[in-house]
């Protein structure tokens, strides 16, 4: 088969899609991942099509107005900056995806890339394969992960409806650039004003969730189309090496701490990097610091602390003491692979969501907020990580089992069942 993946959004949103992609190539099957400019050395890096998107992601997470919106991690402020920000982006993702889909046989795409590629399956008459890594799915067993913070008491008929909810903020956020898209593009006509969800090619094909059953439960009222595969990971290529001065850093002292806050944005990256070193010095602990899209630097670091700019996860987080983050699906996922206890510091979407998970499964301590973030809670954070051993050995337990998940051979097999027994 001929395959065109939407990807859209930063490395973590699009890192689990060159996963699938590489698992698919690896199959057989011919992909064309379609993402933003700014990874085109990863993706083709992996050996997968580059089919680049125009606009680079990276300047509208670091722009003025998104970091204020992220600092205050208020999500419905992201979502409305984002709005106006989204316009230029769906019709640019329209294009490349238009250009890409031709002479395809498949059409997936995540939540990021759910509207235009549904519109381009609309267009070109060709199925769709829908793949997320948060649940998306109504239930009745647990609320929506923008709403994950109601009542585990209350009845699973609110549950169901807090998914309905979710849908419509997310989709209200982004309908008129999915119907400028749609016009100036693809001259189809606007989607319904409710959303697409209800369209036929939604309805008969698999849904695919790129996280582990041990993270989050698969619920019993989901039906046989939806598969929870497992974690879609990216180990890197086979010929990569870490720098000679990081496994130094690494030989010369015990575990470190690794802190990194991917690509959420800081009016003050000084101020932050600032913080992240007195709570280092409180907990008397060493560090790896990811800077980032985050900015986060400081112009003199002590011998305790290390700082890179990139570093694959999947070699990293095994040879730390414990990872603090900001939550993003990605980074978690890397971090309970790994076997060691997370300090989630969220800053909006769905980072709050995965943070609770994070302590729920009592491989973490609670979540700090970014808002509430101080060197002295952080470093209270750190300490419990290290020394609170069921926690720790929780999170090695957990980490061992997710290591026993192939979620991507899991998603390739699906996909390929469907076309064998003729689903699409």
């Amino acid at each position: 088969m001929h395959i065109a993946i939407l990807a859209s959004g930063s490395r973590g949103d699009v890192e689990p899609y060159v996963a699938l992609g590489v698992g698919l190539q690896e199959a057989g099957h011919a992909v064309r991942l379609v993402t933003h400019q700014d990874f085109q050395a990863f993706v083709t890096g992996h050996g997968l099509a580059f089919w680049p998107v125009e606009g680079r992601v990276q300047d509208i997470a670091q722009s003025d107005a998104m970091r204020e919106r992220i600092e205050g991690g208020h999500f419905l402020a992201v979502m409305a900056q984002m709005a106006r920000e989204a316009q230029r982006g769906a019709i640019y993702l329209a294009e490349a995806g238009l250009a890409a889909c031709q002479g395809v046989d498949l059409v997936l795409a995540g939540l990021g890339g759910l509207f235009t590629g549904l519109a381009l399956a609309e267009k070109l008459d060709l199925p769709f394969v829908q793949a997320y890594y948060i649940p998306l799915t109504p239930t009745r067993a647990y609320p929506s992960f923008l709403l994950h913070g109601l009542p585990s008491w209350l009845d699973g008929a609110l549950n169901r409806l807090s998914y309905h909810l979710a849908r419509q903020v997310i989709w209200q956020s982004f309908r008129s650039a999915d119907s400028a898209a749609r016009k100036q593009v693809l001259d189809l006509p606007p989607a319904p004003f409710w959303g697409p969800y209800g369209a036929a090619r939604l309805q008969g094909g698999p849904i695919l969730y790129g996280y582990s059953p041990s993270v989050i439960p698969v619920p019993p009222d989901w039906g046989d189309r939806i598969h929870v595969t497992g974690y879609w990971f990216l180990d890197p290529p086979v010929d990569w090496a870490p720098p000679p001065e990081l496994t130094a850093f690494l030989r010369a002292g015990p575990p470190p701490i690794y802190v990194g806050f991917g690509s959420m944005s800081s009016r003050d990256p000084a101020r932050t990097a600032d913080l992240v070193l007195q709570a280092l010095s409180q907990a008397k602990q060493r560090a790896i610091v990811l800077s980032g899209w985050g900015g986060m630097r400081t112009e003199e670091l002590p011998e305790s602390v290390f700082a890179v700019d990139a570093i694959p996860f999947s070699w990293l987080f095994p040879r730390v003491a414990a990872v603090v983050h900001h939550g993003g699906a990605g980074t978690t996922a890397a971090g309970l692979r790994a076997g060691v206890p997370s300090i989630v510091v969220p800053f909006f979407g769905d980072q709050p969501y995965w943070g609770q998970r994070v302590a729920a499964l009592g491989v973490g301590p609670e979540p700090i907020p970014r808002r509430k973030l101080t060197a002295a809670r952080l470093a209270r954070a750190i300490q419990a990580a290290l020394t609170d051993r069921a926690m720790r050995g929780r999170a090695a337990d957990l980490g061992a089992e997710i290591q026993t998940q192939d979620g991507v051979a899991r998603a390739v097999a699906v996909i390929e069942q469907m076309v064998e027994y003729g689903v699409f």
